[in-house]
């Protein structure tokens, strides 16, 4: 019914998009959380960020590259 060299999409931008929440809410919120601890704190939250934000970046560029299977049947095709 399929072909093998097709692969499955599923919810492949799940890992990207919780990428982005941790980049942009949770390291954020953490650091206004830390706040006491001066530079150290400010600078594992930008480099948490930054690492996220370049991770989701790579996982959303692995997974657009995938083509969503054809219904159409190989003896179609071959017309």
């Amino acid at each position: 019914m399929f072909d093998a060299s097709q692969k499955p999409t599923g919810t492949a931008y799940t890992t990207t998009v919780a990428l982005l929440v941790i980049a942009f809410v949770f390291s954020p919120a953490a650091l206004v959380v830390s706040r006491p601890f001066g530079y150290l704190s400010l600078s594992f939250a930008v480099a948490l960020s930054t690492l996220c934000v370049i991770l989701a970046w790579v996982n959303w560029s692995r997974w657009s590259q995938l083509t969503i299977p054809s219904i159409v049947t190989k003896d179609e095709q071959a017309k």
